[in-house]
């Protein structure tokens, strides 16, 4: 039976559950506060320059192949993915550089020049890594979690046994590696959904198999086309996209939503809601009026707290480095010290690990001949309650400079011709995320157990949420995911629903 949908925000998960619930015959609305689609995932031009302004890199193209399949459509005719070699770049303080590559011959070799008693062991833990993927295939990317009862449904005891559930990702590492260089390298494929290594179960190991065993990406013309791509599939699908057109309040009628009312006052009424905007904000601000919102946002908050917030610094050169890949990596000196600061400690990091993505080097058409398009990210902890970052941002902007010139990259401020900064202010205020979050609610295996907030509101019978913050968690294919994964749920909900009307 054909439902009015309403979707608060115009992100991947809102897009994809879009896409998903109209090819199941749904009446769509998407409402996007901003200008255009995309949410985190998003470009910013200028002097010839085009950077996207969010995720920089793909994994898992399975996602976005199974959404399109979904609505009868192929993904390679909306968009073009390219395979990334060397997949990383990685800088280190004392001058250690290693290549991080799906070429496994190849990666032994650059593990070998660093650490041949690892090198023999490597392939014991590329092994693990797969096992924690495979295992994770009967639950984590089948169905949207709530909790443990529900993997305890999707697994034998022995399956959750194997997941080394009292294991933190930092643990398992050391296991298997010994050598400092590689257990930071190995342990920082955690930041794919901004959590600590110290703090996330072992499970997670699975990022590192789904980056060298299924290959990362980059989308031909700019990361920017994923969005461009589902916005063209909800048009052929007959979603309603409405830009400009911010979402003040979520309408409810008892233990139900009605509808949502915009800013300016139009009220756009439905049997169902999906909001991308986090559950956390959405409690804040949407939810206001109604008398439960404030006592489940403060449970919430206690056990989902926003992963790290991110200074970017948007920097067209007027050079090109042969030194750097598309992808690198310039980490801190001490990998325990900077996660403490960050997650522990609530501040930022001293010395920082620092991401510079060159899509220009893939794609020439991002940049100026002779020139190159830097998109520069340092990870810094989310705001705090009435806290600006505008008193920070100079400073460490200094601090990022400083260590990228200390470690290869000489005189790079003399080459800067183009600059824009993005704060976490600037990602609160632009996405509406808790705390200028950047991959939704952090994995913590002693706060959450490593789950998301649950898809399906406990609010309102007929409210969902897609997004970060939902499982499965933060980064574009696992965002993706979730708006197909809360897609099923409504399906359930609904067939439940006439089952017991019926």
């Amino acid at each position: 039976m054909s439902k009015k949908v309403a979707v608060i925000g115009g992100g991947l998960g809102g897009l994809s559950a879009a896409i998903r619930l109209a090819a199941d015959g749904h009446k769509v609305t998407v409402l996007e506060k901003s200008a255009r689609v995309g949410g985190k995932l998003n470009q910013r031009s200028g002097q010839g320059y085009t950077f996207d302004t969010g995720p920089s890199i793909l994994t898992m193209p399975w996602v976005l192949e199974q959404l399109f399949a979904s609505a009868g459509r192929k993904v390679e005719d909306y968009m073009t993915f390219v395979r990334i070699e060397p997949q990383w770049r990685t800088f280190f303080e004392d001058g250690v550089q290693i290549d991080v590559t799906s070429d496994l011959p190849a990666l032994l070799e650059e593990i070998r020049k660093v650490s041949p008693a690892d090198a023999s062991s490597f392939l014991s833990y590329i092994q693990y890594c797969q096992d924690m993927y495979e295992l994770t295939q009967k639950s984590f990317y089948k169905r949207s979690l709530a909790g443990l009862g529900d993997m305890r449904s999707l697994h034998t005891l022995k399956d959750l046994f194997a997941m080394n559930p009292l294991k933190s990702m930092d643990q398992t590492t050391g296991k298997f590696l010994k050598d400092k260089h590689l257990q930071q390298l190995f342990n920082f494929f955690i930041m794919y959904i901004g959590s600590s290594p110290y703090q996330a179960p072992a499970i997670l190991h699975q990022l590192i198999y789904v980056q060298l065993g299924l290959g990362i990406y980059y989308v031909e013309g700019g990361m920017y086309n994923i969005a461009r791509g589902m916005l063209k599939l909800c048009g052929e699908l007959g979603v309603e996209i409405r830009t400009d057109a911010p979402v003040a309040q979520i309408l409810t009628e008892g233990s139900l939503a009605s509808g949502v009312r915009l800013a300016g006052g139009e009220v756009v009424e439905a049997d169902l809601v999906v909001s991308n905007l986090e559950a956390v904000p959405a409690h804040r601000h949407l939810l206001n009026e109604h008398t439960g919102a404030k006592q489940t946002e403060t449970k919430l908050k206690e056990k989902y707290v926003p992963t790290v917030s991110g200074l970017v610094l948007l920097l067209g050169v007027d050079k090109i480095s042969e030194r750097l890949a598309h992808h690198n990596f310039f980490f801190s000196e001490d990998p325990a010290k900077e996660f403490r600061q960050i997650f522990e400690e609530g501040r930022m990091a001293d010395d920082p690990t620092v991401y510079i993505g060159i899509s220009s080097k893939s794609d020439p058409t991002q940049a100026p001949a002779g020139r190159e398009n830097l998109f520069v990210l340092t990870h810094v902890p989310p705001l705090k309650e009435g806290e600006t970052w505008a008193s920070h941002k100079d400073a460490y902007r200094e601090i990022v400079l400083n260590k990228l010139e200390r470690m290869g990259l000489t005189g790079l401020r003399e080459h800067i011709e183009f600059e824009y900064t993005f704060t976490p202010d600037d990602i609160q205020s632009l996405y509406g995320s808790n705390g200028g979050s950047i991959y939704g609610v952090a994995t913590d295996r002693k706060l959450n157990g490593g789950f998301k907030i649950p898809s399906r509101s406990e609010l309102l019978g007929n409210l969902y949420f897609v997004g970060g913050s939902t499982h499965p968690g933060g980064g574009v294919p696992m965002v993706t995911l979730s708006g197909q994964l809360t897609a099923d749920l409504i399906a359930e909900d609904l067939q439940r629903s006439t089952e017991k009307t019926g």
